[in-house]
């Protein structure tokens, strides 16, 4: 089950990037009762026009009278990482190559002041991540989200709540939640190849290590049939 602290009586945001762990999210929520307006981030990632496609594709699968139309925020970030893997689609990390590889700097700052912004701006008390207990990095600790709460308060007139229903669990934990939902139109991957995805990636295996540890058929088609490597739990 999703974790307390989420109210049953108000609107929320998702910040929904279409991946496992934000579909889950959603899902989750709805099944609570709450109406939820996923909001995307277009950020001119490499990956982001396969991304944004799955994420209405999945949205449109679980069609809900209170589930909100997906909201795309424009972000753009190629002025701010130039040449980074994440923009030029080159030297993406691997299936064998660590989690840190793929840590993207200011990640979740960035994308949560314009989110929190839009929330203030439209009403909505609270907004969801779907940030997981195995989350290794800095900007997704409890310490992180409670001085971000606390500067964003002193920054708009007006308080929208951080929420992270899924913190206390592990990624099979989250599958196994989700295990009815249509995962096979989520998307995980830094390199899709025609709009699917590779299968070399380190997000793809780390998608694969998902379906596998919560024993649900993966439907998802990778262009590359690659050994797992990436370990998740």
């Amino acid at each position: 089950m999703i974790a307390d602290g989420v109210r049953k009586d108000k609107d929320i945001a998702v910040l929904f990037s279409g991946g496992l762990d934000s579909a889950v999210l959603v899902g989750q929520l709805l099944a609570t009762g709450r109406r939820v307006w996923p909001l995307a981030m277009d950020c001119q990632w490499h990956w982001q026009p396969a991304e944004l496609q799955a994420a209405k594709r999945f949205l449109a699968a679980i069609e809900h009278p209170r589930l909100e139309p997906l909201v795309v925020l424009q972000m753009p970030l190629a002025d701010l990482y130039a040449d980074h893997w994440s923009i030029t689609g080159r030297s993406v990390p691997g299936a064998a190559e660590p989690d840190e590889n793929v840590y993207l700097p200011g990640h979740n700052p960035l994308l949560l002041v314009k989110a929190q912004v839009w929330c203030q701006l439209h009403g909505v008390s609270q907004l969801a991540l779907g940030a997981l207990a195995s989350n290794p990095f800095a900007d997704s600790t409890d310490e992180f989200f409670r001085t971000f709460q606390a500067a964003m308060d002193r920054a708009v007139s007006g308080h929208v709540e951080l929420v992270r229903p899924l913190s206390h669990l592990s990624k099979r934990q989250v599958m196994q939640l989700g295990r009815e939902l249509p995962l096979e139109w989520t998307f995980s991957c830094l390199s899709p190849v025609g709009g699917e995805h590779c299968g070399r990636c380190n997000k793809c295996a780390e998608r694969r290590q998902a379906f596998r540890i919560a024993e649900i058929p993966d439907h998802t088609h990778y262009v590359a049939e690659q050994p797992l490597a990436a370990t998740i739990h």
